[in-house]
Parts: C-alpha cells; sequence; structure tokens
C-alpha cells in the first residue's frame, strides 16, 4: 500500500467492514491526523474506548505490516496536507515556549540521525557517479528549497565546468533554462513538505528529456521521486512553520564531499587559481591584521 494520502480513501472506502471499534478509531483519525500521528497504539486506544491490539488490528487491516508503518503514512498526511496556520496550532501542542530552543535542536538532531540510518549508501553512491559523469550538471528546487538549491549549486561550481540553476518566477523560465537538455545531463531535484510544484514539473519534462535525474527528498513516494534514478532520502519533519532542512542539508554537504573526492585533481587545481585571485583582490579578511 502507498503511503500516502490516499489513506484517508482507503478508509472511507473499507468503513463499512469495520467493527463498531474499528470505526471510532477510523472517525478520530480522518478527524483529527494531525494529533493521531504522534499517538502510540496505546495511547490511541485510550482515547477511543479500545484496546491497542484493536488499534494495532486496525492499521493491518489497512495494509500496514504493523502500526509504526501505519503513523508514517499519518505523518505524509500532516506533511502535504497542513498549511501553515495549522502548523503553527500543532507546534503550540507539541512544544512549550519555554523549551523552544532545545525541542528544535533536538528534533534537527533526531533528523539527521534518522536519516543516517534510512539513507541508503548504494543510492548515494550511484548519484555520485551520475553526477560526475554529466556532461551539464542542472540543479532545481523551489520556495524553502531555495536556499539549499543556491548552496549546493555555488559549491558544484568548484568541482565541474557547467552547472546552472533552474529558479526562476515563472515556470516557463524554467523550462527555457533546460530545454536542451539531454540523456547525457543530469538534473538535482530538492524538493519537501509543502512540496513545489513547479520543481516537479521542472523534473518530469527533464525525465521526458532522459536526463538522468537524482531526487534529494523525504520519501519515495514524494511526487518527485517516481521520476529518479536515484533517490536520497532525508528527514525533514517540521516543529514550526518553517520546514527543518538541517538533514537535507547534511546529505547536500555529503554529496559536495564526495564529489570533491572523485574529482580530487580537478577540485585541487580550481581551488589553487581561486586562491590566489581570493588573495589578489582581498576577498577575504585577514583576521591576523588590525584594521
Amino acid at each position: 500500500m502507498e503511503v500516502s494520502t490516499d489513506l484517508l480513501k482507503t478508509i472511507e472506502e473499507k468503513y463499512r467492514t469495520f467493527s463498531k471499534g474499528q470505526k471510532r478509531i477510523a472517525n478520530y483519525v480522518c478527524g483529527n491526523y494531525d494529533q493521531a500521528v504522534h499517538l502510540t497504539a496505546a495511547k490511541l486506544g485510550g482515547i477511543v474506548g479500545v484496546s491497542e491490539s484493536t488499534v494495532v488490528r486496525f492499521a493491518t487491516e489497512l495494509g500496514f505490516k504493523g502500526y509504526p508503518q501505519f503513523q508514517d503514512a499519518l505523518e505524509e498526511i500532516v506533511k502535504n496536507k497542513l498549511n501553515s496556520i495549522q502548523r503553527i496550532t500543532m507546534t503550540s501542542n507539541r512544544v512549550d515556549e519555554k523549551s523552544i530552543l532545545k525541542a528544535v535542536l533536538q528534533s534537527d538532531c533526531d533528523n539527521i540521525k534518522k536519516t543516517a540510518e534510512e539513507i541508503s549508501e548504494d543510492e548515494f553512491n550511484r548519484a555520485v557517479s551520475e553526477i560526475s559523469s554529466a556532461r551539464r550538471i542542472f540543479v532545481t528546487g523551489g520556495r524553502s528549497c531555495e536556499g539549499l538549491s543556491r548552496f549546493l549549486t555555488y559549491y558544484l561550481n568548484y568541482i565541474f565546468d557547467d552547472v546552472k540553476m533552474v529558479i526562476s518566477n515563472s515556470l516557463t523560465e524554467s523550462f527555457e533554462d533546460i530545454h536542451r537538455i539531454g540523456c547525457d545531463d543530469v538534473v538535482i531535484g530538492i524538493s519537501f513538505p509543502r512540496y513545489s510544484i513547479d520543481t516537479v514539473k521542472v523534473i518530469e519534462f527533464a525525465r521526458r528529456r532522459h536526463a538522468k535525474v537524482v531526487a534529494i527528498t523525504d520519501s519515495r513516494v514524494a511526487p518527485m521521486a517516481k521520476y529518479a534514478d536515484c533517490v536520497l532520502l532525508a528527514r525533514s519533519d517540521m516543529v514550526s512553520i518553517a520546514d527543518s532542512l538541517a538533514a537535507p542539508l547534511s546529505v547536500i554537504n555529503a554529496l559536495i564531499a564526495a564529489l570533491s573526492m572523485k574529482n580530487r585533481d580537478q577540485v585541487v587545481e580550481t581551488m589553487e587559481t581561486l586562491e590566489n585571485i581570493w588573495k589578489e583582490f582581498s576577498v577575504y579578511t585577514d583576521g591576523d591584521k588590525d584594521e
């Protein structure tokens, strides 16, 4: 079963076959999925008045291996359906204002830890290979992911000769930027909830032109993932209206490091040239000298 917003539709379709207890679970989940996502099976059962085992059976009857997989599906719904106002309310319910600093830092730490456990090294290595062998490299990521796209593009330009960031104020301009993309090129798409439609359309267009696609996203059923040759997964659980992009940035840092090592000679030559330019034009301050 796809872990997606189709879950609510599946619950609706199966509703008539549920027992009375399961119907109470279904009613609560469909009306309060933003709260249910954080409940254990026992707590959810306590709220609706059924046993923990009934909640687990409810999850398995929907096609999941167990309750944790059911929670993953709820998490996808939360990420895709909650608007900014609902996120603020959700944060207020989850986090004490006095402990917000530690709560956000801990959430970012947890996201990085889970990402390290879940990301595929095989796909990561394949992404490094595809990018290194590409004729041209395009990077795209809109909305809150634009900062990640700029960061990645900035450092890729130290490693490769032909790197272009595809970000604009109109989808037409984005297509104009990549209209010559082909099978020898690679596009790196960065997309996290709430997913940018424009980013997905750019990736879909590149795929139709037979370019290689590397997706940096949070789920294998994320809109962009189905067009990708390599999917690099990173956690981005939000704690507020702002997306948590600490784990995605860590994956991007790892990608830059791996590409630098794979193309070491070219990078060293480039950096030697740039260091001379930076020194000549005083690009950086000298911390050892008084102003």
